[in-house]
């Protein structure tokens, strides 16, 4: 891992040299460039709004920086951002283009850094996106300077949510902790070692099995005492795994889906009988 490091750092200076190959727009000159794109549509000018704000994507996504995800892939999501913001950018507004991107840009950066974050769904509501994103700056704010948190209001408040919202999302924030990993202080044992084993032990096991068996003789006793159709009706509509319909067997008796219908419930009526003080002890 930390020898691929410098090879992000490079391809990020790499992409940063390249872009400050694009100049920087003037107002004139970009509201000529959107008229043409809104307009006549042409590429060309799109092409020129895109790559002379790809700067600007950068700077935004720097702001994010502290998630923990690759700066390329924060930036890249910006610069979907920004050509989403070109396509729908209304020159006629008064606005200049980069006002208007912006909040595009923030957009497909702060959905790439919720879906990344963790294997669970942090945010499923405007609501708890919001509070994402604002949880630490609003714990940093109520840090004094001895790094204590200062008396007044709690960061919950001052976020005007629950306190219950706001541990829920601290603890999705921690992010995700893999099983295998070393618990501090724990003499080498891992998380796994730590989760209960719900599974049975060998004499369970046996148990059951010898109780699965003595069910299975049983139910094989009962039916042998069936008489020939109800024996069929059981093996065929009942145990079988691809089961025959009333008129197939009904067909094969040359008798009424109805009677063969009777004689499926006297057969089972039978059996249960049969079973119900085994299945009682």
């Amino acid at each position: 891992m930390v020898a691929q490091l410098p090879v992000v750092a490079d391809s990020l200076r790499l992409y940063m040299n390249e872009i400050r190959k694009f100049p920087l727009l003037s107002e004139e000159d970009e509201h000529s460039y959107a008229v043409s794109f809104y307009e006549d549509k042409k590429l060309t000018a799109a092409h020129t709004l895109i790559t002379s704000n790809l700067r600007f994507v950068v700077k935004v996504a720097y702001e994010f920086r502290h998630y923990g995800l690759k700066m390329l892939d924060l930036i890249q999501e910006g610069n979907i951002g920004l050509m989403m913001a070109v396509r729908k950018f209304n020159p006629y507004k008064g606005v200049r283009l980069i006002s208007y991107a912006v909040w595009w840009i923030k957009a497909y950066i702060q959905n790439h850094i919720i879906s990344s974050w963790s294997l669970l769904k942090i945010g499923t509501t405007q609501a708890q996106r919001k509070l994402f994103f604002k949880l630490r700056q609003a714990k940093s704010a109520l840090v004094g300077a001895n790094g204590e948190e200062e008396e007044g209001p709690s960061a919950a408040q001052s976020l005007h949510v629950s306190e219950q919202e706001f541990l829920e999302m601290e603890q999705r924030m921690q992010g995700d902790c893999s099983l295998n990993a070393e618990i501090p202080g724990g003499d080498g044992a891992n998380a796994l070692d730590s989760l209960a084993d719900d599974r049975l032990n060998q004499e369970e096991l046996l148990a059951d099995l010898q109780e699965s068996q003595n069910l299975q003789q049983k139910v094989a006793e009962v039916v042998s005492r069936l008489n020939e159709k109800e024996r069929y009706i059981v093996e065929k509509r009942i145990t079988a795994d691809e089961p025959l319909t009333l008129q197939e067997i009904a067909s094969h008796f040359s008798i009424s889906r109805e009677r063969v219908r009777q004689i499926e419930e006297g057969a089972l009526r039978k059996t249960k009988q049969a079973l119900l003080p085994l299945l009682a002890a």
